[in-house]
C-alpha cells in the first residue's frame, strides 16, 4: 500500500492503536522540546515523578521567552532550568542562543523522527519532515520519562503546491492564504502534509514559516517531505549524515485534498484580533502604522531579515515608525553581521533586539496605545503584545519592510525598486557554545536542583468527587485563547514557577474580578465551572491556563468545542471538559447559574454517553457529553495525570 510521509512516520512509531482517523493511538517519542515559559513546570513535574534520567534520544530545554531580567525571578529560573538539565540529562540552550524552534531545527532536528514539545509551535519542525506536535508540559514530561504519547489519529490533509511565487510574495503569504480559506479552527483533528512541484521553490526555512503557523489553523501537525532541499539545509548545518530521504510513495493518497497555485498569491495580512482575519494588503493600503516588527519563530530565517535589510539599504525608516528587528537565532544574527546586512539595518534606523521571543509574547516592544503594529509573529490575540488594547496585524517581512519605509501599510509590489532575491547561506556561522550537552549519568546524579524562593512545589490535586454543584463563575464567547485565560508578558511570566502567584492573573483580560471571586469560593471549600463557546482554549500550549484555574477551584468547563491541546491540559489537571450536544443550550446557561451533576464519577467511567445535568432553580436540562478515552477518563478520576503516573517512573535508571 502506498503511504504518504505522515503515515510513514506514524506507522514507524506506532505503539498502540490503529491508524484510523479519530481513534486514539500511542506514539513512541524520539525527541522533546521545552521552552522556559513552560519548561519550569516540566522540570518540577519530573521531580514530582521521581525521574532519574530522561529516556528519549534527545530532550532539549531552551531559554527564549523570559529573557528580560527586571529583577531576580527570571534569572533564578534560568539557573533552576540549567540545574534540572544537568540533573535529568537534557540539552540546555542558554539565554541569547535563540528561539527553540529554529535552533532545534538547526542543531538537533532529524528527518523521520517524532518531536513532542511544550510549545504549540513545535509543529515548525515539520519543515524537516519530523512529526512534530505541541502538547501540554505534563505530556512532554511523560514522554521524557519514556511513556508513549497518546493522541487521536488525525485526518491527513494533503495540500498540493503548484506554480511559483511572484516577486514580493513569500512563504508567510502561503500560510496566510491557508488561514484566509479555513480560519483558526480549520485544521482541528488534521495533520497537514504539503507536497507538489511548488515545493521546489521553498527553502527549508520557508517551510518552517508555513509549518510554524499550522498551529494557528489548529492543526495537529504540519509536515513537508525530506528531499534535496532538506539535504542541502542539513549539509549547511554540518549534519548531512543525519539526513534521510523521506518522500510520499507513488500513488499515495490523502483523506482531504487541496491545491494552492502559488502564482496566483498576493501579499496578505491578518487583521486584529485573529490570525484568521486575513485580507489582501491592497485592501488596507494607506493605513497609518506605528511599528513594523520583523523576526520571531514565525519568520526566523536569515532571509526574512536580510530581505528587509536590502529594502532599507541606503534609505531611512519613516520618522513615525519603530522598525524592530528580532533575530530568532544567534546563528542568523551572526550571519547578518558577517555579510554587513545588520549594519544596513542599523544605519536605516532599525532597532535591534536580542535573539529570543521578546515582543511576540509581550516581553518588550509593546506598541503605543491605539497605534497599529505590523508584525511577522504568528499570533495577534488581544493583549498578547503587552498592550491590552493592541492593534496587531500579521504580515510578511516584505510587507513589513515596505510599510516601515512609507509610514503606512504598503503593498510591497508598489515599491519603486527591484525585488531583492536572497537565499539562505550554504555556510552559516556554526557556534554551539551556548548549547550545552547533557552530563554523564553518574555525574548528573550529584546535581542538586537550584530552587530560588519563587520556585514553588506543584500543588496537590484531589480526585474527582462523586457530585458536582458548581457555580458558573465565567461565561465566554468563541475562540477564547490561552493568552486570554493566562496572559503572558513581562508582568506575568516571571511567576510561571509559582502557581499560587500566577493564578492571580487568570482570565485577567476577560474579567479582572475572576481571580478574587474564584479564590473566595475556593476558601469556602467550593469549586466552580466555566462556560465557553467554539474553539475554547486556542493558541499557546501553556498548561498554566489549566493549572492556575484548577488551583483556584475550576473543576468543569462546558463548551461548544475545545482546541486540542487545551482540552488535554484540562484533563491532565483534573478539570472535566464537557461539550454541548445541542449547542443552543449554551444560550440557556448564564454566569451565576449553578450546574448540578449527580454521580459525576459514574458518568465519566461510563464513557461517551449523554451526561445528565441540571441548573439549580431552573427547568433547563443541558445535554452534555465528553469525548474522553478510557485513559483520559482515568486521569480525571485520579485528579490529574501526575496522580495517575506517580510511581511508574520512580527508581528507574538508565546508565
Amino acid at each position: 500500500m502506498a503511504h504518504n510521509v505522515t503515515q510513514k512516520i506514524i506507522a514507524s512509531h506506532l505503539v498502540e492503536g490503529q491508524m484510523v482517523a479519530g481513534k486514539e493511538i500511542a506514539l513512541r517519542i524520539d525527541q522533546t522540546l521545552c521552552q522556559d515559559a513552560t519548561g519550569t513546570l516540566v522540570m518540577l513535574e519530573l521531580e514530582a515523578m521521581g525521574l532519574d534520567r530522561v529516556k528519549t534520544e534527545v530532550s532539549a530545554q531552551y531559554v527564549d521567552h523570559n529573557l528580560l531580567q527586571e529583577d531576580n525571578k527570571n534569572a533564578d529560573d534560568h539557573l533552576f532550568l540549567q540545574s534540572a538539565c544537568e540533573r535529568f540529562g537534557i540539552w540546555f540552550s542558554r539565554p541569547g542562543n535563540g528561539v527553540s524552534h529554529p535552533v532545534h531545527m538547526q542543531r538537533l532536528g532529524i528527518p523521520g523522527k517524532t518531536l513532542l514539545g511544550s510549545d504549540s509551535h513545535t509543529c515548525a519542525a515539520g519543515s524537516l519532515a519530523m512529526l512534530a506536535i505541541g502538547a501540554g508540559g505534563l505530556e512532554v514530561a511523560m514522554a521524557m520519562a519514556g511513556e508513549p504519547f497518546h493522541i487521536r489519529m488525525p485526518l491527513i490533509w494533503g495540500v498540493r503546491l503548484v506554480g511559483e511565487l511572484p516577486d514580493w510574495v513569500s512563504a508567510k503569504d502561503i500560510i496566510l492564504e491557508m488561514l484566509r480559506r479555513h480560519g483558526v479552527a480549520g485544521g482541528l483533528g488534521r495533520a497537514i502534509e504539503y507536497h507538489g512541484p511548488g515545493l521546489a521553490q521553498l527553502s527549508a526555512m520557508d517551510r518552517h514559516v508555513i509549518a510554524n503557523m499550522g498551529a494557528e489553523l489548529g492543526a495537529t501537525a504540519s509536515i513537508f517531505p525530506s528531499d534535496d532541499i532538506t539535504r542541502r539545509y542539513m549539509c549547511s548545518q554540518g549534519r548531512e549524515k543525519e539526513w534521510i530521504e523521506l518522500l510520499p510513495d507513488e500513488g499515495a493518497t490523502y483523506d482531504l485534498v487541496e491545491e494552492i497555485d502559488l502564482t496566483r498569491l498576493e501579499p496578505l495580512i491578518a487583521k486584529p484580533p485573529s490570525p484568521g482575519a486575513v485580507v489582501p494588503v491592497r485592501e488596507l493600503a494607506g493605513m497609518e502604522i506605528y511599528q513594523s516588527y520583523v523576526g520571531s519563530s514565525a519568520n526566523p530565517g536569515y532571509r526574512d531579515i536580510a530581505v528587509v535589510a536590502e529594502v532599507m539599504r541606503g534609505r531611512q525608516v519613516h520618522p513615525r515608525v519603530s522598525l524592530d528587528i528580532n533575530p530568532a537565532s544567534r546563528q542568523a544574527l551572526a550571519a547578518l553581521i558577517a555579510d554587513k546586512r545588520l549594519g544596513s539595518l542599523i544605519q536605516a534606523g532599525a532597532r535591534l533586539h536580542q535573539a529570543g521571543c521578546n515582543g511576540c509574547i509581550g516581553m518588550g516592544q509593546a506598541p503605543a496605545t491605539g497605534r497599529n503594529s505590523l508584525r511577522t509573529v504568528p499570533r495577534n490575540f488581544p493583549g498578547r503584545s503587552g498592550t491590552i488594547e493592541d492593534r496587531v496585524f500579521l504580515c510578511s517581512p516584505e510587507t513589513a519592510a515596505a510599510s516601515a519605509l512609507t509610514g503606512v501599510l504598503t503593498d510591497p509590489r508598489t515599491l519603486n525598486m527591484p525585488f531583492p532575491r536572497i537565499d539562505e547561506p550554504d555556510d552559516p556561522p556554526l557556534d554551539d557554545r551556548l548549547l550545552i550537552a547533557p552530563l554523564p549519568p553518574e555525574q548528573a546524579r550529584q546535581v542538586e536542583l537550584a530552587k530560588a524562593p519563587n520556585i514553588v512545589t506543584l500543588p496537590e490535586l484531589d480526585p474527582l468527587p462523586e457530585r458536582f454543584e458548581l457555580e458558573v463563575l465565567l461565561k465566554t464567547g468563541d475562540n477564547v485563547s490561552t493568552d486570554e485565560i493566562m496572559p503572558a508578558g513581562a508582568r506575568v511570566l516571571p511567576f510561571r514557577s509559582n502557581i499560587p502567584r500566577i493564578s492571580e492573573f487568570a482570565f485577567h483580560h476577560v474579567d479582572p474580578t475572576y481571580h478574587l471571586r474564584a479564590a473566595g469560593l475556593r476558601d469556602k471549600g467550593r469549586g466552580h465551572a466555566i462556560v465557553g463557546g467554539e474553539n475554547y482554549g486556542q493558541g499557546s500550549s501553556r498548561e498554566h491556563a489549566a493549572l492556575a484555574p484548577r488551583y483556584l477551584g475550576l473543576r468543569l468547563v462546558v463548551t461548544k468545542s475545545f482546541a486540542r491541546i487545551h482540552m488535554q491540559n484540562l484533563v491532565n489537571f483534573g478539570i472535566v471538559p464537557l461539550i454541548f450536544i445541542d449547542k443552543n443550550d449554551y444560550d440557556a446557561l448564564e454566569q451565576g447559574d449553578s450546574i448540578i451533576i449527580d454521580g459525576i464519577r459514574d458518568c465519566i467511567e461510563r464513557g461517551g454517553e449523554e451526561i445528565e445535568a441540571r441548573i439549580k432553580g431552573k427547568s433547563v436540562r443541558p445535554r452534555l457529553r465528553h469525548n474522553l478515552s478510557r485513559r483520559q477518563a482515568q486521569m480525571l478520576l485520579d485528579g490529574s495525570l501526575i496522580n495517575s503516573m506517580r510511581g511508574r517512573v520512580q527508581g528507574i535508571r538508565i546508565d
